[in-house]
Parts: C-alpha cells; structure tokens; sequence
C-alpha cells in the first residue's frame, strides 16, 4: 500500500529549518494551540492535500543542485511533522537513498514510541526541537497542552545520541524571563547530542491568518524582543556551556 501524506505547502528555498538551502514540506495538523502560531491555517487533521513520497520526491531532486550546493537538504515542518511519522519516514528513507541530508523540525509531541518512531529517526540527520516552556503551568497556557511529552522526547533523543538543535522563541511576558531560561539551560546541560539552542525572536507575521479565519490574535500588541533582551538570554545558555544564538 502506498503512504500518503497530507501537507499544508512547500517551499523550495527555505534558509532557517536547519543548514543551508532546504526543501521545507510543511505537513498539516497540530495538537498544540500556541498563542504565537504563525501556521495557524496547518492545525486541521483533515485540511491540506494529499500526497505520495514519489510526489514530493519528484519536486526535491529537480532542486538537488541548489540543495548540494549549499550543504542543504529537505526539512519536514508543520503544523507538527510527528503526527504523520509513516509518512515522513519514508519521504526520509527516500531522501537518504538520493543523499539528501534530512531535518525533522517538531514540537516532541510523541503520544506513542513506536518502531515507527524509531524508523523515521534512524532517517533523520538533523532535529529541530522546539521546547517552548519549561514550566508546565506556562505552556499550558501557552499552548493549551502538557509539556510532558516534548521533554520525555528530548530525553529519548539524548538517550539515542540524536544530533540536536534546540529551538526556543523569545516571546514577551511568556518566556522572556531568566528563570525560565535557567531551567530550559539545566535542563539541556547533560545532552551531549545537544549541539546548540536557536533563539528565535517572536514576531507577528501570522497574525494575519488568524485574522483571516476570523479568530483573536492574543498576542496582539507584543512586541518583538530587542536585541538586549535576545543577548540577556544567549548569556544564560553561554554560562551554562551551550552554544547559544539568533
């Protein structure tokens, strides 16, 4: 039986999902509900389209030279890339075939450690983990869900030595505070597989599409961090040993 995926987009030049030039197949639905979504038209299960490996391999290899070129690759992104682990793991076993370097960007929401899991990660070169709060409270409310099972991930990865990137959005009044650096910091410490933490600033290019589909921005009015605040976070994470920035 062929595996379909359901995507939300593409994009044949992606510069900020993982090294170089990337093919980025933003895949649909997500279980979280961030305040800061700026893919908030991915959250449906059912919306998207349809698409076979073959497909969106036919798309990926015609861009081989932009992607060799520039030590790229292909990136699965979201929405919340884990949700469809069949499917992205053989888009990633068909990529390694070619020799296309891989990156899974995810929020760590695994609900299930299946041998799917396992095959999809033995096909990734490169994960993006996007850990939004350490304290449970505060994602909750940021995100409407746990954060249980995203650091239970990050965990796993250590445990498998899987080569890590930790992303973590700066965002005003929600994770802009040293406590909540201090603890994400201690946290990540003891992973040798960490590489580095990407601090990403929070900005409001999709609220736009939450107006579009008639719903409340409620971040409306936050403001982007400056660049002192953006430095007072890298502090933390560069006294803690871990290569940190933005």
């Amino acid at each position: 039986m062929t595996v379909k995926g359901r995507i939300h987009s593409v994009e044949s030049f992606g510069t900020v999902d993982g090294p170089g030039i990337r093919f980025i197949a933003f895949m649909q639905g997500c279980l979280m509900r961030c305040k800061y979504c700026h893919n908030r038209d991915t959250w449906d299960l059912d919306g998207g389209k349809e698409v076979t490996v073959a497909e969106l391999m036919e798309q990926i290899v015609s861009y081989r030279p932009f992607l060799e070129a520039s030590c790229g690759g292909v990136t699965a992104s979201g929405g919340e890339a884990v949700l469809q682990a069949e499917f992205v793991a053989e888009l990633f076993k068909a990529c390694k075939a070619e020799g296309i370097h891989t990156c899974l960007d995810t929020n760590g929401f695994v609900r299930k450690y299946t041998e799917v899991i396992d095959q999809l990660l033995d096909n990734t070169d490169l994960v993006l983990l996007d850990i939004k709060q350490m304290d449970d409270a505060k994602h909750i409310d940021l995100t409407k869900v746990s954060n249980q099972r995203t650091l239970q991930f990050a965990e796993y990865l250590a445990k498998r030595g899987q080569k890590t990137w930790i992303r973590y959005v700066v965002v005003g009044g929600y994770t802009d505070d040293e406590a909540s650096a201090e603890k994400l910091a201690e946290f990540i410490k003891p992973m040798t597989n960490v590489e580095k933490v990407e601090l990403l600033p929070y900005h409001e290019l999709g609220k736009h599409k939450w107006e579009a589909m008639g719903e409340h921005y409620e971040l409306d009015g936050v403001s982007p961090p400056d660049r002192e605040t953006m430095e007072r976070i890298k502090a933390i994470f560069i006294q803690k040993g871990i290569n940190a920035g933005y």
